[in-house]
């Protein structure tokens, strides 16, 4: 556990540094030691991208919390680096559910996760911001009986379900979760400086940003200038990946056609990588 109990603390002094860091969002193994070799700081699973690898949708409880455990066990198990459970709403509406879900993520190795306070109801889609807060208590008092290390990030989801004002609501909310213990605050949706600036100054917790979002995304540097701790990219990469692979098999039905090939790097440059670690050349390059 010592190991563990290490990036565990490694996680936490990144989220204290003055200074943005970027944490990618894999979905297999395959991606996890990809993004690791890259060079990054820490890496976080993504629920949609897990989804998709499992040929199901996210967001509509596809995934059980016994399959979300033991994937981010797998993942924990398989780097050097701190890993960020992305644990949905906690897997229960019950804050005593929610410490329960977080109790097993610390036994999984994990250095953190992020709890939503969507409740998936179409007819209720947010608990209410006591409600939530509680569920973010419990989290915290499960994570201090536990005595590990651990960075627990609450997540605000005014943007995505659309409510009428969700940058005040989103504020209002995440100054709640920061009193009820969340080490990180996350409010995927913000997409414009305005935005971001409003909720960094109206709290005092590290805040977590869904990059490349809006018509003209923010970058590292314009989202760092804002004060930004932490970027993620959610399913992003995966769903850019998943992509490319139907553009790939679109040209062979379609067209007939086998273009695509020219931006792999080849079965001998993946292969390479996943024996010796050296990275395959830039998409384009010679393929081998």
């Amino acid at each position: 556990m010592e190991i563990e109990n290490e990036k565990a603390r490694r996680f936490q002094a990144l989220h204290a540094q003055d200074a943005l860091f970027v944490m990618p969002n894999a979905w297999d193994l395959g991606s996890l030691r990809m993004f690791e070799a890259i060079g990054f700081s820490a890496l976080a699973t993504t629920s949609a991208g897990f989804a998709y690898s499992l040929g199901r949708s996210d967001g509509t409880g596809s995934i059980a919390r016994d399959e979300a455990l033991a994937h981010v066990a797998e993942f924990a198990g398989a780097t050097s680096l701190p890993i960020s459970a992305d644990m949905e709403a906690g897997y229960g509406a019950d804050p005593d559910a929610v410490a329960d879900t977080v109790r097993r993520v610390i036994d999984t190795g994990a250095a953190g996760c992020s709890l939503e306070d969507a409740t998936y109801d179409e007819e209720r889609p947010l608990y209410s911001v006591e409600e939530a807060a509680e569920r973010v208590a419990a989290a915290r008092a499960a994570i201090d009986a536990a005595g590990a290390p651990f960075v627990l990030t609450a997540r605000a989801e005014c943007f995505l379900m659309g409510t009428p004002d969700p940058l005040a609501d989103a504020i209002r909310r995440l100054q709640a979760y920061q009193e009820a213990g969340a080490d990180c605050l996350y409010a995927p949706g913000l997409t414009t400086r305005d935005e971001i600036a409003a909720v960094i100054q109206s709290v005092d917790r590290p805040l977590n940003v869904l990059a490349g979002l809006g018509s003209t995304p923010l970058s590292i540097p314009d989202l760092a200038a804002l004060g930004v701790r932490r970027v993620s990219l959610g399913s992003g990469l995966a769903q850019f990946a998943y992509a490319m692979a139907i553009d790939a098999a679109r040209e062979i039905f379609e067209a007939g056609s086998f273009g695509f090939l020219e931006k792999t790097a080849g079965v001998g440059g993946i292969n390479r990588f996943f024996e010796t670690g050296e990275l395959p050349p830039r998409p384009g390059g010679p393929r081998r």
